[in-house]
């Protein structure tokens, strides 16, 4: 039987480098969805580009019932947390209601595929201690809560297909937006070093300590997630250790053909700025046998090449 794989956000972080993953292994049939308007998606051999906004119903219908994926990687939605104290009404729409859409579709037009849930570690209870799939859930931001209730969604409904959950931790890597903390860094380097910018970044809390995994190895443990995980149970997608975002800094200005000053900015902390953030990997290693292969220094090579190929084209 063909393998059909839809991915929705497929024109995303995660869900860009997904595609290149799928398609590097042959996968039958690869569509995936991209939010109607704005620039084109990238090009990518093998890949079926389809517009369809998830919180358009009748869309998502369509689309599931013309295609009847056998597998789909839920990678649309709100992804930024600091934004979504901004707009919290469209974060939960799109989070939660886009959700409830496609797992509508789903269990009416092909209940025995296997849907790929990427949750957020954004769930548990704030603390210092590696966080297990156990730990309380406690969201502490709106984006937190919008993940909550797509995992509710997800064992809530009775009529549902196979929901896997994975609950990854920050991911970095080549193509990340620069609203994020460590691609901003990244994109600040290329610039100042082409003339485009003064020598100089703008920071926030560079003593917060994040759990990073390469974008590459997070949706490698997706595909495991979907393929091998058990429905309802989630599987934290982490290292296992806490770098400070000022050691993340540190090693691109290393990188930096030109020196480059730092300039702390208060308005840039986030009042819930937690000051560790890390998880325990046990079951989806122990599980599913997944680790991370990227080191903390490729993806830091990787990600300040992409930004100097951007700028440099420019």
């Amino acid at each position: 039987m063909r393998e059909r794989v839809l991915v929705t956000g497929a024109a995303g972080f995660a869900g860009g480098h997904l595609l290149d993953l799928l398609t590097h292994d042959r996968i039958d049939h690869v569509v995936g969805w991209h939010r109607p308007g704005g620039a084109p998606p990238r090009h990518v051999d093998g890949v079926e580009w389809r517009a369809v906004d998830v919180l358009d119903r009748a869309a998502v219908r369509a689309g599931i019932e013309q295609f009847r994926p056998s597998a789909v990687y839920h990678c649309a939605g709100a992804a930024h947390v600091g934004r979504s104290w901004q707009t919290i009404e469209a974060t939960l729409a799109v989070n939660v209601r886009g959700t409830h859409h496609l797992i509508e579709a789903l269990g009416e037009f092909t209940s025995d595929a296997r849907l790929l849930l990427p949750s957020s570690a954004h769930v548990y209870a704030p603390s210092e201690s590696a966080l297990r799939e156990d730990h309380d859930l406690v969201p502490a931001s709106p984006y937190g809560l919008s993940k909550l209730a797509q995992e509710l969604l997800c064992t809530g409904n009775q009529d549902r297909p196979p929901i896997v959950i994975a609950r990854p931790f920050n991911h970095f890597g080549p193509r990340q937006d620069a609203w994020f903390a460590t691609s901003a860094f990244a994109r600040a380097v290329a610039e100042i070093e082409t003339g485009r910018a003064r020598p100089e970044i703008s920071v926030g809390n560079l003593a917060a300590r994040r759990d990073l995994t390469d974008v590459r190895d997070t949706v490698r443990a997706y595909r495991l997630i979907l393929e091998r995980g058990a429905p309802g149970r989630p599987y934290n997608v982490c290292s296992g250790r806490a770098l400070a975002i000022r050691d993340v800094l540190d090693m691109l200005l290393a990188r930096a053909k030109v020196p480059i000053a730092v300039a702390v900015d208060p308005e840039r902390f986030r009042p819930n700025d937690f000051p560790v953030v890390v998880g325990d990997p046990s079951r989806i290693r122990d599980e599913l046998g997944w680790e991370p292969t990227f080191s903390i220094e490729r993806t830091i090579d990787d990600l300040l090449a992409f930004w100097r190929g951007i700028t440099q084209s420019v």
